[in-house]
């Protein structure tokens, strides 16, 4: 099911499986979701603010800081300002943690993974389990804590 009235965006990495999880619990919503693979298409200045607005994130707070160049750039300093941490996203995709989600009810980083479920009118049907077999939700449909 598709439901042009509650788009659902996703700024995407497929080898990460929790942007993996993400993704699958969308679709298995019945959402078909723009699926942006930042690491492909880059990021933009303005597209970065937006999304770091609308989240409630700063810069920082939306930084990947394992498993990128951030260290060896030497972007772990607290005293690097955003506008450089945003400079250095739009040169290096990766440095953006993710995935980034937005819908109508809202931006989020969702990590973890069942974070998204928050941004969701409705969820998969039960029982649903991530990638890893742990269980999200469970026969009822309701949320596993």
């Amino acid at each position: 099911m598709t439901d042009a009235l509650f788009p659902v965006v996703i700024h995407h990495n497929p080898d990460c499986g929790t942007s993996r999880n993400v993704l699958a619990i969308i679709e298995a919503a019945g959402y078909a979701p723009v699926v942006i693979d930042y690491l492909r298409e880059g990021w933009t200045r303005p597209q970065l603010r937006a999304l770091f607005a609308a989240a409630s994130l700063t810069a920082r707070q939306a930084l990947r800081e394992t498993k990128s160049p951030a260290a060896e750039l030497g972007l772990l300093d607290a005293s690097v300002s955003d506008d450089a941490l945003i400079a250095a996203m739009i040169e290096h995709p990766v440095l953006v943690n993710r995935p980034l989600v937005a819908t109508p009810r809202g931006v989020k980083l969702c990590r973890p993974s069942e974070a998204v479920l928050d941004l969701l009118e409705h969820w998969p049907k039960g029982p649903f389990a991530k990638e890893d077999g742990s269980p999200l939700i469970d026969a009822d449909g309701k949320r596993v804590p």
